[in-house]
């Protein structure tokens, strides 16, 4: 299994970024799929989730309204559009899938809002 994030870098606040997470080695299109994140000092929390279809979404109360998660099964891809950003989005993000009750983790892409 495999997962590689991709997408992350320095934006100002306000401004957007997308990150993606390719994955392999597994039944994508059964798998659940959510983006974590870890600030510094911080725990990591789970910022949204897509169920396997991607007809149910959720997402963390600090996230509502300003990212949206989607995948693409043809692609084997997740993604994380995050828009209006802001300081506290500063944190490495992590994307994760669950499948055939096992937890697999990507390495992780930075992601840093600062002026």
């Amino acid at each position: 299994v495999q997962l590689v994030e991709s997408g992350g870098g320095l934006v100002q606040p306000g401004r957007s970024l997308r990150l993606s997470c390719a994955a392999s080695g597994f039944t994508f299109r059964w798998a659940l799929m959510r983006w974590y994140r870890q600030a510094p000092g911080k725990e990591r929390e789970m910022v949204a989730a897509i169920s396997d279809v991607g007809d149910i979404t959720d997402y963390v109360g600090s996230a509502k309204g300003r990212f949206t998660i989607s995948r693409d099964n043809a692609k084997n891809t997740v993604y994380l559009q995050m828009d209006s950003l802001k300081p506290e989005d500063t944190a490495k993000y992590y994307c994760n899938a669950r499948w055939n009750n096992d937890n697999y983790w990507g390495q992780g892409t930075m992601v840093i809002v600062s002026s």
